[in-house]
Protein backbone atom coordinates (compact mmCIF):
# COMPACT_ATOMS: atom_id res chain seq x y z
CA UNK A 1 0.00 0.00 0.00
CA UNK A 2 1.09 3.61 -0.52
CA UNK A 3 4.40 3.75 -2.60
CA UNK A 4 5.42 0.11 -1.83
CA UNK A 5 5.32 -0.17 -5.64
CA UNK A 6 7.51 2.55 -6.73
CA UNK A 7 10.27 1.68 -3.61
CA UNK A 8 10.88 -2.06 -4.75
CA UNK A 9 9.90 -1.05 -8.89
CA UNK A 10 7.14 -3.48 -9.15
CA UNK A 11 9.41 -6.22 -8.20
CA UNK A 12 7.94 -9.27 -6.03
CA UNK A 13 4.73 -7.35 -6.09
CA UNK A 14 1.39 -9.00 -6.51
CA UNK A 15 -1.03 -6.25 -5.72
CA UNK A 16 -0.55 -2.87 -5.32
CA UNK A 17 -3.15 0.81 -4.65
CA UNK A 18 -0.98 3.57 -5.09
CA UNK A 19 -3.00 6.10 -2.96
CA UNK A 20 -0.18 7.91 -1.01
CA UNK A 21 -2.02 9.24 2.38
CA UNK A 22 -1.44 7.75 5.73
CA UNK A 23 -5.36 8.00 6.22
CA UNK A 24 -6.15 6.40 2.82
CA UNK A 25 -3.43 3.56 3.49
CA UNK A 26 -4.65 3.11 7.02
CA UNK A 27 -7.86 2.84 5.17
CA UNK A 28 -6.86 0.20 2.25
CA UNK A 29 -4.47 -1.83 4.73
CA UNK A 30 -7.80 -2.53 7.10
CA UNK A 31 -9.93 -3.32 4.05
CA UNK A 32 -6.86 -5.63 2.45
CA UNK A 33 -6.92 -7.37 6.30
CA UNK A 34 -10.46 -8.29 6.05
CA UNK A 35 -9.48 -10.44 2.91
CA UNK A 36 -8.34 -14.16 2.89
CA UNK A 37 -4.71 -13.98 2.39
CA UNK A 38 -1.67 -15.64 3.42
CA UNK A 39 1.64 -13.60 2.64
CA UNK A 40 3.07 -9.81 3.43
CA UNK A 41 0.77 -6.79 3.19
CA UNK A 42 3.07 -3.98 2.93
CA UNK A 43 2.03 -0.46 3.88
CA UNK A 44 4.01 2.27 3.42
CA UNK A 45 3.00 5.34 5.79
CA UNK A 46 4.70 8.16 3.91
CA UNK A 47 3.05 10.96 5.38
CA UNK A 48 5.37 10.36 8.33
CA UNK A 49 8.67 11.25 6.39
CA UNK A 50 6.99 13.28 3.38
CA UNK A 51 4.49 15.80 5.21
CA UNK A 52 5.98 16.21 8.58
CA UNK A 53 9.77 14.92 8.64
CA UNK A 54 11.58 16.48 5.59
CA UNK A 55 9.14 19.98 6.01
CA UNK A 56 10.10 19.55 9.77
CA UNK A 57 6.83 19.73 10.96
CA UNK A 58 6.60 18.34 14.46
CA UNK A 59 3.29 19.71 15.42
CA UNK A 60 1.61 17.49 12.16
CA UNK A 61 3.66 14.27 13.14
CA UNK A 62 2.08 14.44 16.31
CA UNK A 63 -1.13 14.70 14.93
CA UNK A 64 -0.03 12.00 12.47
CA UNK A 65 1.16 9.65 15.29
CA UNK A 66 -2.11 10.50 17.11
CA UNK A 67 -3.82 8.99 14.28
CA UNK A 68 -1.50 6.37 14.00
CA UNK A 69 -1.89 5.30 17.55
CA UNK A 70 -6.04 5.42 17.55
CA UNK A 71 -6.21 3.48 13.93
CA UNK A 72 -3.38 0.96 15.45
CA UNK A 73 -5.40 0.22 18.30
CA UNK A 74 -8.09 -0.95 16.49
CA UNK A 75 -6.21 -2.72 14.23
CA UNK A 76 -5.00 -5.24 16.33
CA UNK A 77 -8.05 -5.90 17.86
CA UNK A 78 -8.87 -7.40 13.98
CA UNK A 79 -6.27 -9.51 14.18
CA UNK A 80 -5.92 -13.00 13.65
CA UNK A 81 -3.99 -15.13 16.27
CA UNK A 82 -1.68 -16.46 13.31
CA UNK A 83 -0.98 -12.33 12.48
CA UNK A 84 2.04 -10.86 13.17
CA UNK A 85 2.55 -7.19 12.22
CA UNK A 86 6.15 -5.29 12.20
CA UNK A 87 5.98 -1.71 12.44
CA UNK A 88 9.46 -0.11 10.88
CA UNK A 89 11.11 2.72 9.03
CA UNK A 90 13.03 3.08 6.04
CA UNK A 91 15.56 5.95 7.64
CA UNK A 92 15.24 8.60 10.17
CA UNK A 93 13.99 11.98 9.47
CA UNK A 94 13.22 13.40 12.61
CA UNK A 95 11.01 16.68 12.40
CA UNK A 96 12.43 18.67 14.97
CA UNK A 97 16.31 18.78 13.03
CA UNK A 98 17.74 21.70 11.23
CA UNK A 99 17.71 20.32 7.53
CA UNK A 100 15.85 18.24 5.35
CA UNK A 101 17.89 15.33 5.01
CA UNK A 102 17.31 12.39 6.85
CA UNK A 103 18.13 12.55 10.50
CA UNK A 104 19.19 8.99 11.90
CA UNK A 105 21.11 5.21 10.99
CA UNK A 106 19.08 3.66 13.62
CA UNK A 107 14.92 2.69 12.96
CA UNK A 108 12.78 1.64 15.14
CA UNK A 109 11.66 -2.13 15.09
CA UNK A 110 8.04 -3.16 16.72
CA UNK A 111 6.85 -6.62 16.33
CA UNK A 112 3.19 -8.05 17.70
CA UNK A 113 1.03 -10.87 17.28
CA UNK A 114 -0.69 -12.86 19.51
CA UNK A 115 1.96 -15.82 18.91
CA UNK A 116 5.14 -12.97 19.16
CA UNK A 117 7.00 -12.95 22.95
CA UNK A 118 7.88 -9.49 24.63
CA UNK A 119 11.37 -9.12 23.76
CA UNK A 120 14.03 -6.44 23.64
CA UNK A 121 15.81 -6.75 20.19
CA UNK A 122 18.42 -4.03 21.47
CA UNK A 123 20.17 -2.68 18.40
CA UNK A 124 20.34 -4.77 15.66
CA UNK A 125 23.51 -5.09 12.94
CA UNK A 126 21.32 -4.13 9.66
CA UNK A 127 17.87 -3.72 8.36
CA UNK A 128 18.23 -6.69 6.41
CA UNK A 129 17.36 -8.71 9.77
CA UNK A 130 14.08 -7.69 9.16
CA UNK A 131 13.84 -8.89 5.69
CA UNK A 132 15.27 -12.03 7.12
CA UNK A 133 12.69 -12.26 9.85
CA UNK A 134 9.79 -12.24 7.61
CA UNK A 135 11.78 -14.86 5.01
CA UNK A 136 11.67 -17.72 8.14
CA UNK A 137 8.49 -16.54 9.71
CA UNK A 138 6.79 -17.12 6.28
CA UNK A 139 8.79 -20.05 5.64
CA UNK A 140 10.15 -18.81 2.35
CA UNK A 141 13.50 -19.68 1.55
CA UNK A 142 15.73 -17.24 0.35
CA UNK A 143 19.38 -15.06 1.35
CA UNK A 144 19.20 -11.51 2.55
CA UNK A 145 22.11 -9.50 4.15
CA UNK A 146 21.32 -9.83 7.70
CA UNK A 147 20.12 -12.29 10.51
CA UNK A 148 16.53 -13.34 11.39
CA UNK A 149 15.40 -13.01 14.82
CA UNK A 150 12.39 -15.22 14.77
CA UNK A 151 13.85 -17.71 17.12
CA UNK A 152 14.11 -15.08 19.59
CA UNK A 153 10.04 -13.76 18.86
CA UNK A 154 8.33 -16.77 17.94
CA UNK A 155 6.46 -17.85 20.99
Amino acid sequence: MGKIFDIFAGKGITKADRNIGNPTDMEITDKFRETDFNGLCFTNLVDFDMQYGHRRDPQGYANALNEFDRWFGEFIKKMLPEDAVIITADHGCDPCHSGTDHTREYIPVLVYGENILPKNLGTRSCFGDIGATVLEMLGVTGRVDGESFAREILK
